[in-house]
């Protein structure tokens, strides 16, 4: 339950406005399995009922919009051995995500706080994404042996350059200035204009003037901008040991804690996400969500999604131990199995 007592995720009709409150703020308003399945079900609803003519999104308590899916959920499922409860996790979350990119209303999401995977799932496929002054994005996967998923093997590959190979290699944090110089972001106000902006949406008026009216300066960019060719010129290398390599020849100070960076990240999970993002460039939205569901099927029967758990968030120690531990060692037959498709039945992501 959230911290409140109330329940973990709170549905409110309010004039035209369907308002979505994420309610666990000292999770960080991660989604659980219960959060994902009751607010595809609400979605549908909202999608059949007239009166609603578009959704607001939030997240409780100032820190975070949403920090991703809960992972620990999934760790304990799967160390209970209930592999079938895994898999619907991920079903639950990627079908949600599918229902936010075909949902054929306006979303609006007003995002205070970190947004991070799972976060990134039920906001970027929406219509508005409202960064505040305290907005900051990232997909941090690979620094617990995953991929960033949630339909980001679709969004990355098509934002400028090689910035969304770059977010994707390395989970750098961003904030709205350069969240809105790529796209990621679509509005800016201030936190503190949140309630009256739901407010003047419930009003069920055209939505983007009163986006307008309340908006602020768009803060200036940071890193994706100010390094952008630097990120062009060594991200568009074909491997992740040629990316590297770039980026030690360049020397630069970022280019140096770039590399460092990313030398801390599984190597399973690097070499795993510099193909997809070579693949999701042309790929449909519900055929990368099928290749998302394929790996992380296959990530699931690994090792490194679990070490970066537990070293994340259940003994956070900081100190995963990878395996295998260096890219050289990466099985290129690995890589391309968990391309492929398994032998059950794959979920439906058309709408």
């Amino acid at each position: 339950m959230a911290d409140s007592g109330e329940a973990e995720i709170l549905f409110e009709r309010r004039g035209a406005v369907g308002l979505v409150t994420l309610n666990r703020p000292r999770a960080l308003n991660a989604l659980t399995r219960a959060m994902l399945e009751a607010m595809r079900a609400q979605l549908a609803a909202w999608a059949e009922d007239a009166a609603v003519t578009r959704l607001v999104l939030r997240g409780r308590g100032g820190r975070a919009f949403c920090a991703g899916g809960d992972i620990r959920e999934i760790h304990a499922l799967a160390t209970a051995g209930d592999h079938a409860g895994v898999d619907a996790f991920w079903r639950a979350e990627y079908g949600l995500d599918a229902a936010v990119k075909h949902l054929p209303k306006p979303i609006v999401s007003l995002i205070e706080g970190l947004v991070m995977g799972g976060g990134n799932g039920i906001s970027v496929h929406g219509s508005h994404r409202v960064s505040s002054e305290s907005y900051s994005f990232a997909m941090p996967e690979v620094g617990i042996g995953l991929f960033p998923d949630v339909g980001m093997t679709y969004v990355l590959p098509r934002l400028p350059g090689l910035t969304g190979t770059y977010l994707a290699l390395t989970g750098t944090r961003i904030g709205p200035g350069d969240a809105h110089a790529v796209g990621l972001a679509t509005h800016h106000a201030a936190a503190a204009d949140f309630d009256a902006l739901v407010d003047a949406l419930a009003g069920g008026g055209p939505i983007d003037p009163v986006l307008a009216d309340r908006a602020r300066p768009v803060p200036d960019p940071g890193v994706l901008v100010r390094e952008r060719a630097r990120i062009d010129a060594c991200f568009g290398a074909d491997t992740v040991p040629d990316i590297l390599a770039r980026l030690d020849a360049d020397g630069s100070a970022f280019a140096t804690e770039t590399a460092a960076l990313m030398r801390t990240r599984s190597p399973t999970s690097l070499v795993l996400v510099r193909e997809q993002m070579r693949r999701g460039a042309t790929l449909t939205f519900p055929d990368a969500l099928r290749t998302e569901y394929r790996m992380v099927s296959a990530l699931m029967r690994g090792h490194d999604f679990f070490e970066g758990v537990r070293a994340a968030v259940i003994d956070k120690d900081g100190a995963p131990a990878w395996s295998p531990a260096t890219l050289g060692a990466v099985d290129p037959g690995t890589i391309a199995a968990a391309f492929a498709p398994g032998d059950a039945p794959e979920p439906d992501f058309e709408r």
